[in-house]
């Protein structure tokens, strides 16, 4: 008597989890890695779901596919339906104390990490489990909330808490400082590949016009950073980063620092009320709050 009750079944499971890995982060080799799954395995799934909705959910070359318009209109609803699902199995194990955290891997490892000792005596109660965001994901399967530098246009989300501002420099060793004393943009350029624009942003930002040059490309803003402070050459960093760097004279910022239209941020997961997570939001903000200012002028 049941039987019509719906037009039809519903796709795989399987393939709309598939789908809603690949759509949020990007790329099938992510949505695998997050999935436990081969990268073939994601691509015949997202294939299969397709073919049984009969309409395209990417469009573009494998290596830069784009979401369609029924792409993005079928992410939202996946994304809010597993992470509601998430949440439910997550209580019924009795983890209202657990918190997921996912962060972007520069600032888990030169921000977040070496702070994380003065949360963890402050709110001994809270079991924080952290997981690698992917460079331009907003969000990530199972987390509560994710941190990353985010737009300032953002920030208008009530979803989103801004912890500190985001300031440009560029940076490089004392060493190499002084050998390109008379002009250290002609210093050899570090890049991270998951930031690409980040010398262009710097420069408009700083009103300097870059002279040509190639960009030695690392995976990550921190893989690129530890190469500045190893005198590789110059960096472009977001002060909150280097701050401690530049305090102790590990790197110098010739230029100083200036105003970006972003900020580090915490977004949290639709329909989230944990204490737990109230308690990470409220701790974010204070010790965001002990960042010394960003110097805005050159030292003289």
């Amino acid at each position: 008597m049941f039987e019509n009750l719906t037009p039809g079944p519903l796709p795989s499971l399987n393939a709309l989890r598939a789908f809603e890995a690949m759509a949020r982060t990007g790329r099938a080799t992510l949505a695998a890695e997050e999935l436990h799954v081969t990268h073939s395995a994601v691509s015949r799934q997202v294939k299969a779901l397709e073919e049984t909705l009969g309409v395209r959910l990417f469009s573009g070359p494998k290596h830069r596919l784009e979401l369609t318009e029924a792409g993005r209109e079928l992410l939202p609803a996946l994304t809010a339906a597993f992470d509601q699902i998430a949440g439910a199995v997550g209580r019924i194990r009795g983890g209202a104390e657990d918190l997921h955290i996912a962060v972007n891997a520069s600032i888990s490892v030169k921000w977040l990490i070496p702070r994380l000792a003065r949360f963890a005596e402050a709110h001994p109660e809270v079991r924080l489990h952290l997981a690698e965001l992917a460079s331009h994901a907003t969000s990530h399967r199972g987390a509560d909330a994710v941190v990353r530098i985010v737009p300032t246009a953002r920030l208008a989300d009530p979803l989103a808490t801004p912890f500190i501002q985001s300031h440009l420099g560029l940076v490089m060793s004392p060493a190499l400082a002084e050998r390109f004393a008379a002009d250290p943009l002609q210093a050899p350029r570090l890049a991270a590949t998951t930031h690409p624009q980040g010398w262009a942003i710097w420069a408009a930002l700083a009103g300097v016009e870059l002279p040509p040059k190639p960009e030695q490309p690392f995976a990550h803003l921190h893989f690129a950073l530890d190469a500045a402070i190893a005198g590789l050459g110059a960096a472009i960093m977001s002060w909150p980063l280097v701050a401690d760097y530049i305090a102790s004279g590990r790197l110098v910022a010739p230029y100083g620092f200036r105003k970006a239209e972003s900020a580090f941020a915490l977004l949290a997961a639709p329909g989230v009320g944990k204490r737990s997570l109230d308690r990470f939001r409220a701790w974010l903000v204070a010790e965001g709050a002990k960042t010394a200012p960003a110097p805005q002028d050159p030292p003289h």
